[in-house]
């Protein structure tokens, strides 16, 4: 029986379900984050699609989900099978360091055996069958005893993702594709990002990462000790009585830091750092443009449509439309436009603008009309 055909033992996932996807706004808000959105048309939220991917790898027992707590009981109607036990509440958001870290450092006391694997929850893989295989493959990698990412096949020069550099080959039994990682490299311009694709030794990375539990927190608290301890401290007293105090006590102190800087560049740098080939569609839905491309639902001609009851008429016009009122939206002539009609806010832009969307919201903040965010 395969590792596709039944759960992977000591196998523990982590949904980071965090994170407002201000470039995605008006859509999505601080209430409603992008993961709790259906932005394919599929007829289920990221989050929800993120659990059915994982399941058969874990079963229902063996996922954790790490939010804030304003958004406990939408998490919790998206997903009835997710464990109170498995439920993480951050106070306010601290990056993904403290609540990977907090999650495997629970999970490594329930389990000293763990191995987790981290996977966002607003991410788009339409190929769940090879996304498990390549799960399966990290986690043998990561039993070897490296931290453990995926890197994504770029299919084109994208310059809204950063990129992983391979290194030398590791041999590692059920793990064909695994290479040490050289390098992380941010997100480069349209030249640099040509000349990696062209080169073949990149790849699009995509933040997932899969560890034993032990030794992503003794990397932790080699690079970040401050955090570790605080980490630590936290995990000691979840299931108890004590947590609550200690969270409040401990979780507003802790370092705000990317687990891409705190754990998995150091790694890279000691040699700790394994990739596997994610040979699946892949996107993280950053912006307006990237849902253009993925949406399956309603079109007008060229014109990608978003919305239960959207009404548009579009007369030589291309782009996409998200409406979340009744209002007709009519569109004559346009290319590659964007349009986000929803109750108290209405955004246009094109595709080629659709990053510049962050500035809005950080313009919004200044203004201090939270209401809108």
């Amino acid at each position: 029986m395969t590792a596709l055909d039944q759960t992977l033992p000591h196998f523990h996932a982590i949904i980071p379900a965090g994170g407002v996807g201000s470039r995605l706004w008006p859509l999505s808000r601080a209430e409603a984050p992008k993961f709790l959105h259906d932005l394919t048309g599929s007829g289920h939220t990221l989050l929800r699609d993120t659990w059915n991917r994982l399941q058969p790898l874990t079963g229902d027992d063996a996922i954790m989900v790490v939010t804030g707590r304003a958004h406990r009981v939408a998490v919790l109607e998206q997903l009835p099978e997710l464990a109170e036990a498995n439920v993480v509440l951050e106070s306010e958001p601290k990056d993904s360091s403290a609540a990977i870290g907090l999650a495997a450092a629970i999970l490594h006391r329930r389990d000293p055996d763990v191995v987790v694997g981290s996977f966002a929850a607003d991410h788009v893989i339409s190929d769940a069958a090879r996304f498990r295989a390549v799960v399966a493959e990290a986690v043998e990698v990561a039993r070897a005893g490296y931290i453990t990412t995926i890197g994504i096949a770029p299919t084109e020069a994208a310059v809204g993702f950063g990129y992983i550099k391979t290194g030398e080959t590791l041999v590692v039994d059920g793990a064909p594709t695994a290479h040490l990682v050289d390098r992380f490299v941010e997100k480069p311009d349209l030249a640099t990002a040509t000349g990696y694709v062209e080169s073949g030794d990149y790849f699009w990375n995509a933040g997932m990462f899969i560890a034993r539990a032990d030794v992503l927190l003794a990397q932790l608290a080699e690079t970040r000790p401050g955090l570790h301890h605080g980490l630590m401290r936290i995990a000691e007293a979840w299931d108890t009585d004590e947590r609550d105090d200690v969270v409040d006590a401990t979780w507003p102190l802790l370092e705000k830091i990317a687990i891409d800087y705190s754990v998995a560049e150091p790694a890279a740098d000691k040699g700790r750092l394994a990739v596997v080939r994610g040979d699946f569609p892949w996107d993280d839905v950053g912006d307006f443009s990237s849902l253009a491309k993925l949406l399956s639902g309603g079109r007008v001609g060229d014109l990608a449509i978003l919305g239960e009851g959207a009404r548009v008429l579009a007369d030589s016009s291309s782009g996409v439309v998200v409406s979340q009122s009744q209002r007709l939206i009519s569109l004559i002539g346009v290319s590659d436009i964007v349009v986000v009609d929803t109750p108290d806010a209405l955004l246009v832009t094109t595709r080629e603008n659709a990053q510049r969307v962050k500035a809005v919201v950080d313009a919004i903040k200044q203004a201090g009309r939270n209401d809108l965010l």
